[in-house]
């Protein structure tokens, strides 16, 4: 086995890549011309505004986390967690927000560079923010691996060799805990500042003064532009750092389950594969990253067709390279190596699917978005009405395709066979989690793609504060666009992965239940563990239980009651969560709203140009909104599960997770597509079609925009962390529940 634990130095090698290329790029855009001083000017404004409200974020998030730290130490002394624990959760929670902090200050580096970029070529404009966004996409895949291989290596050499495999994998486990709350407190909180900003500049701006997106008259147009950054690019990072981690975790712990009879070198080959696959995935994306590139006058499609180019190759290499890699991991001599490939083959075919289905309902290209843009012509209630359906139908497509890839992903693993055995279950539970890897494997690229939104966002608001010539903003405009379907597709991949990365936590979550009765019997004075009534096990029967013995000294079925709340539990957590986060949004965004107006009012010579705003009070408003109301529903996240196992029990835990996946899934789904198709609809119109800017069918649409604006960037995104983030609080508490349940 040790022979095996050799090739984990080629992930570490292969994050070392990653994070080579990364800093390869952003000295690249580094070189680029800034721009005029009043392009440098403004970019400086939105960089201070965006680091100082990361810096109060990370003091807020740091305190959670000592304390969570602290518990899981405690925890550690009663041996209701190994002594790893605690310290896992916090390099997973660093990690995870030195993502989002590095990707986000190459964003606001980037955005000035890219406008003027723009002055020069569409294409140069598109290069300097696809690569910008590159930084952060490399940055992600390559902290991840750098930690994930690292503790496999650190764990490897501590832990004795007893079931150590399987110890290693549910103690790394933690660390996505980590970066699962790390990513919860920067998507709420980043959603709620960047949209409590774009809807009070869009109200006021637009609808009661007729002023242009991003014109530097609009007091909130720095706070916006600074919200695109700490919302959508050090958000989103820390949110597909922990999906990519995630997908990675779980499925490491699955193959360590399910070989466990086997022997410890195809445990340790099921574990490896899904690093290896993650590493040739960093390789073939820097690949793709280099191949972006378009015509000038490029249209909508053709922007569109760029990006695809580079995805899309780096898909079709990682799934040739899947077959390779596993011929190589697993060897030839029997099935299992074409088997698990072609598991992640279909994760990587649900992931395009998913993603073109996300660009036709979002895209003003397409006509779902096109029809949402012409229903303005009855007002905005109409607009809001159409949106909302669209959203609904948009539904039927990602869910039909993540049906189909749970059922092949599972029947491929396990060699097709349909018997429900104990070994057929854990295959093709690990199969569905290798999808998830294979979905994620390119994440390097398609993070890029998304980053590169809020990049192009920014360039256009920079060139239209700086004055620059008209055609400098149709291309930031057109860049933007771009933007908004690339940004509504990347959350289609991360709300797809989080479904099978979550199902896939399911079963971890029984495994490290397993390992906590183990450690109450080893503790016993009689060596038994209580596990349900009339049950009670040694360690050794423990050790050999398999996935559906538990099920069944739990009574996990659609008889027992406890289940039943729990689903309903965790299907009200979805919409509780939306609805706090919906709500924290609004109360900033009146506040935002009453200070734009008050300054419109009281500072004489705003709309003429003469009288200068306070940028700096708007910026401060939505901080504080931000910083006051993300704390709620993310403290709830992870007070859910753990009160749900108090009461209820293991059952009770697993209706809760099963609960939030099948009704948070569908609902992020449902609130992502919504926002971008209202977005795209508002671009539609400006490109001049029902009357253009300015009209009141322009009016009606930025109505539909600004409610869309918390639908797609703050409640939606943030559901697939909660989805993911109470099965990781489910998975660290487990000895908790067991031995303390009331029910």
């Amino acid at each position: 086995m040790e022979n095996l634990v050799k090739y984990v130095w080629i992930v570490f090698i292969a994050s070392i890549v990653a994070l080579g290329f990364a800093f390869f790029f952003y000295r690249r855009m580094l070189k680029e011309d800034e721009g005029t001083p009043t392009m440098r000017e403004i970019a400086a404004h939105v960089r201070k505004g965006a680091m100082a409200y990361l810096k109060q974020q990370y003091k807020v998030v740091t305190i959670v986390f000592v304390i969570l730290a602290v518990l899981f130490f405690v925890m550690s002394l009663f041996d209701l967690q190994n002594g790893w624990v605690w310290f896992a959760f916090l390099t997973g929670g660093f990690f995870s927000g030195l993502a989002g902090f590095l990707g986000m200050k190459t964003a606001t580096y980037a955005s000035a560079r890219t406008a003027n970029g723009a002055r020069q070529s569409l294409n140069k404009g598109l290069q300097v923010a696809f690569r910008s966004g590159a930084v952060m996409g490399l940055t992600v895949v390559g902290l991840a691996l750098l930690d994930v291989s690292a503790w496999f290596l650190i764990l490897n050499a501590c832990i004795p060799e007893t079931n150590h495999l399987v110890i290693i994998t549910t103690t790394m486990l933690t660390f996505g805990m980590g970066a699962s709350t790390q990513a919860l407190f920067a998507r709420v909180g980043g959603g709620i500042y960047t949209k409590a900003a774009d809807v009070g500049a869009d109200l006021v701006g637009k609808t009661e003064f007729n002023i242009p997106e991003d014109d530097p008259r609009n007091p909130a147009t720095i706070a916006d532009n600074v919200g695109d950054n700490v919302g959508d690019v050090a958000g989103m990072g820390a949110d597909l750092y922990e999906s990519y981690a995630g997908s990675i975790l779980s499925t490491m712990a699955l193959g360590a389950a399910a070989f466990a009879t086997i022997g410890a070198e195809m445990q340790m080959k099921s574990i490896l594969a899904p690093m290896m696959i993650a590493a040739v995935g960093v390789i073939l994306s820097i690949i793709g990253i280099f191949i972006v590139r378009t015509k000038e006058e490029a249209n909508m499609t053709q922007l569109l067709k760029a990006l695809s180019r580079g995805t899309n190759t780096a898909a079709i290499l990682i799934a040739i390279a899947t077959f390779v890699i596993f011929a190589l991991v697993f060897g030839t001599q029997d099935a299992m190596w074409w088997h698990v490939s072609l598991s992640v083959v279909v994760g990587l075919l649900a992931g395009v699917i998913i993603g073109k289905s996300t660009e036709y309902y979002t895209s003003q290209s397409y006509k779902p978005t096109q029809k949402v843009a012409e229903s303005s012509q009855t007002g905005p209630a109409t607009v809001i009405i159409s949106g909302l359906g669209l959203g609904m139908i948009s539904t039927v497509i990602p869910v039909l395709t993540i049906g189909v890839a749970i059922i092949l992903a599972f029947l491929c693993a396990n060699g097709f066979q349909i018997a429900f055995t104990a070994q057929n279950l854990s295959l093709g539970l690990y199969g569905i989690g290798i999808a998830a890897v294979g979905m994620l494997s390119t994440l390097g690229i398609t993070l890029a793609t998304d980053a590169y939104g809020p990049i192009a966002d920014n360039a256009g608001g920079n060139a239209e504060m700086s004055g620059l010539e008209p055609e400098v903003r149709k291309r930031t405009d057109a860049l933007d666009a771009l933007g908004n379907t690339t940004a509504a597709t990347g959350k289609g991949f991360a709300i797809g992965s989080a479904a099978l990365t979550a199902l896939a936590l399911l079963a971890s979550y029984v495994e490290e239940i397993k390992m906590a009765l183990i450690r109450i019997a080893d503790g016993a004075s009689d060596g038994l563990a209580y596990v349900a009534e009339g049950v009670e096990k040694t360690a050794e029967e423990l050790s050999n239980a398999t996935l559906i013995d538990f099920m069944s000294w739990y009574n996990v079925s659609l008889m027992n009651p406890k289940v039943l709340v729990g689903v309903f539990i965790g299907s009200m957590m979805a919409f509780l969560f939306c609805g706090l986060t919906m709500n924290a949004v609004g109360r900033a965004a009146q506040k935002m709203v009453e200070e734009v107006r008050r300054q419109f009012r009281e500072i004489k010579g705003i709309l003429t140009g003469e009288g200068t705003p306070d940028y700096a009070r708007c910026v401060a408003i939505s901080t504080k909104g931000a910083q006051h109301e993300m704390l709620l529903p993310s403290i709830l996240a992870i007070l859910a599960p753990i009160l749900t196992g108090v009461i209820l029990g293991v059952a009770g835990v697993l209706g809760l997770l099963v609960g939030g996946l099948g009704c948070g899934f569908v609902l992020a789904i449902f609130m992502a597509n919504s926002g971008g198709a209202w977005d795209n609809a508002k671009k539609y119109v400006e490109e001049g079609n029902f009357g253009g800017k300015g009209s009141d069918n322009h009016k009606a649409t930025v109505v539909g925009d600004t409610v869309g604006d918390p639908f797609k960037d703050t409640s939606g995104p943030s559901l697939n962390i909660l989805i993911k983030l109470m099965s990781m609080v489910s998975i660290v508490m487990a000895g908790l529940t067991v031995a303390f349940s009331l029910l």
